[in-house]
């Protein structure tokens, strides 16, 4: 058994959006396991949005620990299983999901580890926030047949899988929006979005209007090395150093807009993709996005607030807050409900949506768009560019690479 391993720890607290050498990776002793404890080597870990509030500090009202200078990062992670207790019910060999990644070996408690479900194609797919997205639409808004619905943040984590899901549950109607032509462009063409709001523009697949937008029509804050048809299948790779590293906020837009005026040209354009208005509606972003939405809100509509990345990537700030400014008067008017989504309380939804998420991929009814950041020296750099845009779906970083093509 190997007695040192890398991984990554928080160096500094950052002061806005982290920034190179406030995570550092290291190479650290790693123990014999003990007692009920597993040894896994990780093969892949989760990048996400959620890390940056935990990086900040500002997670004290959440269920999960806070990150100090000298700890270890940690989140969803994939992995094969080195040594057991002889009493597990998990062998050397088995792969399991887990809580510690951004390590390459962790020790984890026998309790905290989940075989994973050999109904997947692809096993990386068990470390989507797809969860999320499914408990949002069955828990809290439910989908009627022929709905309109609405995802905030579309070519994310939780929103790429969002607008599918809700297609399968019965939606007729189904917008994103997001920070760049590029994910516009794949959100209607691989995804099945019917139109994509991007940057105070829109486009679609339903009409001469949606789709005569050119690239030069689309606002954007930066700049993406790249074209907008890269990994026209579901999986992108992403090599070290390709990012322009300015495109602020183009990660789906999050703060695009939250100025007065950004607000209105989004809300314009928001009311030009859905003009009859929506019934849905699943928020990764909120801040002026969400009030955008509820300017297109129809009677009765449900919202699910699954994410607040309009805070968590202000370059100001800790991360822990998104402002938004509410019209309750307009809400009461149109019988409006807005909901936060939180997992831990719905321990049912994740058996459930593993089950139903593994039928649909192997039935072909669901893309899993795949983003993968080679080696751990990268994951510093894997978080940034999720900050800043470059990645679409879920992000990981691949520790083993080549393993699951």
């Amino acid at each position: 058994m190997p007695s040192i391993t890398r991984e990554v720890r928080l160096a500094s607290t950052p002061r806005g959006l982290p920034v190179p050498g406030d995570l550092t990776v290291v190479d650290a002793p790693l123990p014999a396991p003990t007692g009920s404890q597993l040894l896994v080597r990780n093969h892949y870990f989760l990048v996400f949005g959620g890390l940056r509030t935990l990086l900040g500090g500002a997670a004290q009202d959440t269920p999960v620990p806070v990150l100090h200078p000298g700890d270890t990062l940690y989140g969803p992670a994939l992995g094969e299983v080195l040594h057991a207790p002889d009493d597990s019910p998990l062998r050397p060999g088995d792969l399991v999901t887990h809580p510690l990644g951004w390590r390459e070996h962790a020790l984890v408690p026998v309790d905290q580890c989940t075989p994973v479900d050999p109904g997947f194609p692809d096993p990386v797919a068990q470390l989507s926030s797809g969860g999320a997205a499914y408990g949002a639409l069955t828990r809290l808004t439910g989908v009627r047949e022929g709905d309109t619905v609405l995802v905030t943040g579309a070519a994310g984590g939780v929103g790429s899988l969002a607008g599918q899901i809700a297609r399968l549950l019965g939606a007729g109607r189904v917008i994103g929006t997001t920070g760049s032509a590029w994910k516009a462009e794949r959100l209607v063409g691989e995804l099945g979005y019917d139109a994509v709001v991007t940057g105070g523009s829109w486009r679609g697949n339903s009409g001469a209007e949606s789709g005569e937008l050119a690239h030069d029509a689309v606002v954007t804050d930066g700049s993406w090395r790249g074209n907008s048809t890269v990994g026209s299948g579901e999986s992108l790779r992403v090599n070290p150093g390709t990012g322009s590293g300015k495109s602020r906020y183009d990660a789906d837009g999050a703060t695009r807009g939250n100025s007065r005026a950004g607000y209105r040209e989004f809300a314009a354009q928001l009311a030009k993709a859905a003009p009859d208005g929506v019934d849905v509606v699943v928020d990764t972003v909120g801040g002026a996005q969400l009030a955008g939405a509820l300017d297109v809100a129809r009677h009765g509509a449900r919202f699910a607030l699954v994410g607040a990345l309009s805070g968590q990537f202000a370059e100001e700030g800790a991360g822990g807050s998104a402002p938004v400014e509410v019209d309750s008067f307009r809400v009461i008017l149109k019988g409006v409900s807005l909901r936060g989504y939180l997992g831990v309380d719905h321990p049912d939804v994740e058996a459930e949506w593993t089950g139903r998420f593994a039928a649909w991929l192997r039935a072909g009814e669901i893309r899993f768009p795949l983003t993968r950041t080679p080696g751990i020296d990268q994951a510093p750099q894997a978080l940034r560019n999720l900050i800043e845009g470059q990645q679409f779906g879920t992000a990981v970083v691949e520790l083993t690479p080549g393993l699951y093509e």
